[in-house]
């Protein structure tokens, strides 16, 4: 486990203890954004990483708001 992986995991804690409003979708683009400069200087280890990350933010938020509004998937 690389230093970036435990990272993630402490962010991943604190925002499940501290759901906020969209605060998985901002850390998810957040992800993103910081995966650019990687891909750009061809730092694709960390790269691919951080969009893995962005990826499970967005969709744990997907979830909720799932859960929250109660939307069951069609049979």
């Amino acid at each position: 486990m690389k230093i970036q992986d435990i990272l993630f995991l402490v962010i991943l804690v604190i925002l499940f203890f501290k759901h906020k409003e969209n605060s998985f979708v901002a850390f998810g683009l957040l992800c993103f954004f910081l995966a650019m400069p990687f891909f750009y200087f061809w730092v694709f280890f960390t790269a691919e990483r951080l969009v893995y990350y962005g990826t499970l933010l967005v969709l744990i938020e997907i979830l909720f708001k799932f859960i929250q509004f109660g939307i069951k998937p069609r049979k």
